[in-house]
């Protein structure tokens, strides 16, 4: 009954907050994370008051499967930018767009956290963890991205760059961040291993693909023995939370653990649908249509794990002011500076970097990694990434649909109707 009753309330919640945001012009998405951070731990739940909010954090982690399914059917759902006719346009843009942006936000990021490092926060702001963070900064939140576009109807050249751009991230932001973790685990632990830093990140790509790949090709075979759109959905569904659950599983080979990525796997498994079945982009329109209550339970789940006593803490706000500033810096000038040099419009040079910005869930799991092995040190970059997805994931939406629409990729009469569908 708690579960079914955890689930009712954020729903009610999510749905209750976007109507109040609305007249702001801030997407439903910001309306379903402010929901969220209320009936959380750190506000509502603080009256212990069951059927009011999430009394304690072990509440919100208790549905975290809702969010690991969630996560599934949002890279599914970009697997389907992946179209090879879209990609003869966009591919190389978009590739070199996407490696290049990571890199420039975790060298600015890496720069300036450890220039504060050696001038003026050294107890502080350990070198391990300024390297860290820097690596931290390469990924950006799909799914914020993914629900705007959504909401809005978005439609452009903007668009078509950039939802393969934030697939991309996944898989450039895991090679950067285990790179950089092991050289702060060399620093921080005296701990320098070769096959973690560089080998275990490839095979896990590899794997991911590979897993993605040989689903993609299962479910399209079986998908064509059914012809009802209802089962047809059913199979939909059943397939992706299938691809989530295998994608959770871990073996070694030898003394190398080999993981995948969620993501990555449901992105190749959209991805190889939407390329081999005739039929796909009418499954692909009735799942999006039956996943709109997961995703609003995602957000605003998502809103109740910020944890927000780390505004309590003015080093952590002041590191993560610095880590904001020049992160978004980094993604806005290598966006812009890729965006350029591959003859981008002058419009998609300008306004791509801002729809870049949002960061969550891939940076958090990174995070809760560092925490789980570099202890003290660990537990601050956690903190400092909390702070930074609170105020991206709640800033970030906003400065999406905006630049969007400058873009043009969203007009007034798309998202007027996108509103009727609020």
């Amino acid at each position: 009954m708690e579960t079914l009753l955890s689930i009712s309330i954020a729903l009610c919640a999510g749905l209750l907050i976007s109507r109040f945001v609305k007249p702001l012009k801030m997407p439903a998405v910001t309306g379903y994370l402010i929901a969220g951070i209320l009936i959380g731990p750190y506000c509502l739940g603080r009256l212990g008051v069951t059927g009011l909010g999430f009394t304690s954090m072990s509440e919100v982690k208790a549905l975290s499967l809702f969010n690991d399914v969630a996560l599934g059917f949002i890279a599914f759902a970009i697997g389907n930018e992946f179209r090879l006719s879209q990609l003869k346009k966009t591919g190389r843009q978009a590739t070199v767009i996407g490696i290049f942006q990571a890199l420039v936000a975790a060298l600015l990021v890496d720069v300036v956290l450890i220039a504060l490092h050696e001038f003026m926060l050294g107890d502080k702001l350990p070198l391990a963890d300024a390297i860290t963070l820097g690596a931290i900064a390469t990924a950006t939140a799909p799914a914020a991205t993914l629900m705007v576009v959504r909401q809005y109807k978005a439609k452009g050249k903007l668009t078509d760059l950039l939802l393969p751009i934030v697939a991309l991230d996944d898989a450039v932001g895991l090679i950067v961040f285990s790179v950089s973790f092991g050289i702060a685990k060399a620093l921080n632990l005296g701990m320098f291993d070769l096959t973690s830093i560089l080998l275990e990140p490839i095979l896990e790509i590899i794997a991911s693909l590979l897993l993605g790949m040989i689903m993609g090709i299962i479910f399209s075979a079986v998908e064509k023995y059914f012809k009802s759109n209802s089962k047809r959905l059913s199979l939909s569904i059943t397939f992706v939370i299938l691809t989530v659950a295998l994608s959770m599983t871990e073996f070694t080979i030898g003394t190398v653990k080999v993981g995948f990525s969620s993501l990555l796997v449901c992105m190749m498994l959209g991805t190889v649908f939407c390329n081999v079945c005739d039929f796909s982009e009418e499954i692909m329109g009735k799942t999006d249509r039956w996943t709109a209550p997961l995703f609003i339970l995602f957000f605003v789940l998502s809103g109740a794990e910020l944890e927000l006593n780390v505004l309590g803490d003015a080093a952590i706000v002041g590191i993560g002011l610095a880590y904001i500033i020049t992160r978004s810096l980094g993604k806005y000038l290598g966006a812009f500076i890729s965006a350029k040099a591959v003859h981008c419009e002058p419009l998609i040079q300008h306004y791509l970097g801002i729809t870049l910005l949002p960061q969550a869930g891939v940076a958090l799991g990174m995070s809760v990694t560092v925490a789980q092995t570099l202890g003290t040190g660990g537990q601050m970059v956690r903190n400092i990434v909390l702070f930074g997805v609170l105020i991206y994931e709640l800033v970030g939406p906003t400065l999406t649909r905006i630049a969007l629409t400058k873009s043009g990729d969203i007009t007034p009469r798309v998202e007027t109707a996108a509103a009727s569908d609020d």
